[in-house]
């Protein structure tokens, strides 16, 4: 069968490479390397983006392979219908590892052409880490290569004030571009490279710090041979993802022109806060996954496709959205109502197997963070509990319900199956302690007044909510979580 670059000529050959990414693997690639492709297709832009391993191991060498060409497929729901999207991606030149030749990263760090940097290095890549110099090749840390590189570019250029970059990091931590600017400098601080370096750094490039959002499943290796055969050829790079994409950027509105994909069918935004873009992400998307998948879990549902497909669950969701959650946000209404309609689409992706386990994962902390606000809030602006978010916390608390066993702390639902409970070992002695010697009543009071849980706070100060969960905790023990849930909505 023809490899991919058998398929088709490659007509942005010829374009600069005005990106430096750091980070080859699939999020990227179907992320931002589709963008900077479609605005290449769509005559906004005209560069290409060389990768880096920012560590040893990687595909690097399958992405030299196939001369940067890969395909991304994008699936899911829009309104409700099924759509599929398929696009040959041809914007990346090649990929460097820096491990084996040095020398190329820094011929990137000397070049005219270059203007932007992304990266992806994990929530732990934007770190300090003792013991890099700038003589090492390379430094270890991403925050010490990007000083070496940037020290790099400002001998090479004299300091020019015009050779400054920008930089767009997406790693999933609060204010990355500001951190990211923060450790570079105390790293050339640490190596001594002088004042003019550290003014050059600070003045002249430019740390944005951003918000991603798209779920990238991979390579399908289940699907592989049927998509070669639906494509006509091999692709080793082959990557899927669902079709919302999300990319907020805080920034001045000029430094969009140095890389125009908001001006493409993507969704880009240029802000000069990111802040109330994440408060609606952690409270509307990352806030429906915490507040509805334990109950459905306990009612016999294994993934969220399961529970969406449960017209009881998705009222539950509506309610827990539009009706509890939405109005203690600060966006405007319709633009939070779209978002909202977008990640029922996104639950509801027949092509994403989201177990309700996987979610399930240190529900306590997730709800304190993604749950609580909205609960808070709500309370302040309508003086009443809100009974979805309610029972979400009664829910949280019954599936934390357990015994230790020699395999961890396990729960158990209606329908006999045993269930891992996961999370930090103090919270688990905690809710195996509490279940093993308190009732509803005082279940509900010692879980609500653990300040540890709660940021400091003490829920059992709400009116009315300690007496409210442990209601729904004893309804919970006699009676089956769907008729339990049926008789709230």
């Amino acid at each position: 069968m023809a490899n991919i670059n058998d398929t088709a000529a490659n007509r942005f050959a010829n374009y600069p490479e005005k990106i430096l990414q750091f980070g080859e693997g699939n999020f990227l690639r179907a992320f931002a390397d589709w963008m900077i492709d479609k605005a290449n297709r769509d005559g906004y832009y005209q560069g290409r983006i060389v990768l880096c391993q920012p560590i040893a191991s990687g595909i690097g060498g399958k992405i030299n392979d196939q001369k940067g060409a890969y395909t991304l497929v994008m699936r899911g729901l829009e309104d409700g219908k099924a759509v599929e999207r398929v696009e040959r991606i041809t914007s990346v030149s090649r990929c460097i590892n820096p491990y084996e030749d040095y020398d190329a990263l820094v011929a990137v760090a000397r070049s005219g052409d270059l203007e932007v940097v992304i990266s992806n290095t994990t929530e732990a890549g934007i770190a300090y880490r003792e013991g890099d110099r700038r003589a090492d090749r390379p430094p270890v840390s991403f925050p010490a290569k990007v000083c070496a590189f940037l020290h790099e570019r400002f001998l090479h250029f004299g300091g020019d004030a015009s050779r400054g970059l920008l930089f767009l990091p997406v790693e999933l931590i609060d204010n990355n571009g500001e951190s990211l600017k923060r450790i570079v400098l105390q790293y050339a601080r640490e190596w001594d490279l002088g004042e003019d370096f550290c003014s050059w750094v600070e003045q002249h490039n430019h740390f944005c710090s951003t918000l991603v959002d798209r779920i990238v499943t991979g390579y399908p290796g289940e699907e592989a041979e049927d998509f070669a055969r639906k494509l006509g050829y091999e692709d080793q790079l082959l990557v899927t993802s669902e079709v919302f994409n999300l990319w907020v950027i805080e920034g001045r509105p000029e430094w969009a022109e140095k890389l125009p994909v908001h001006k493409t069918g993507a969704n880009v935004i240029w802000t000069d806060d990111v802040a109330p873009y994440k408060k609606r992400k952690v409270r509307i998307l990352n806030g429906g996954h915490t507040a509805t998948v334990l109950a459905a879990y306990l009612a016999g549902h294994d993934t969220v496709l399961d529970m969406m497909n449960d017209e009881l669950f998705a009222r539950l969701l509506d309610r827990t959205l539009f009706g509890e959650v939405i109005p203690t946000l600060d966006l405007p209404r319709r633009e939070l109502e779209e978002f909202a309609r977008a990640v029922k689409d996104r639950f509801s992706n027949p092509y994403i197997k989201h177990r309700l386990l996987d979610i399930s994962l240190n529900s306590c902390s997730k709800w304190c963070a993604r749950c609580m606000p909205s609960l808070l809030e709500y309370v302040r602006a309508k003086g009443e509990l809100p009974t979805a978010l309610t029972f979400s916390l009664a829910a949280f608390i019954r599936f934390y319900k357990g015994t230790m066993e020699a395999e961890g702390y396990m729960g158990q639902r209606g329908d006999g199956t045993v269930y891992p409970i996961r999370d930090d070992a103090g919270v688990i002695r905690f809710f195996a302690d509490a279940w093993a010697t308190k009732d509803a009543d005082g279940i509900a009071g010692a879980v609500l007044g653990n300040t540890a849980f709660w940021d400091g706070g003490d829920l059992r100060k709400v009116p009315g909510l300690t007496d409210r969960v442990a209601d729904f905790l004893r309804r919970l023990e006699q009676a089956p979580v769907r008729d339990v849930l049926a008789s709230l909505l």
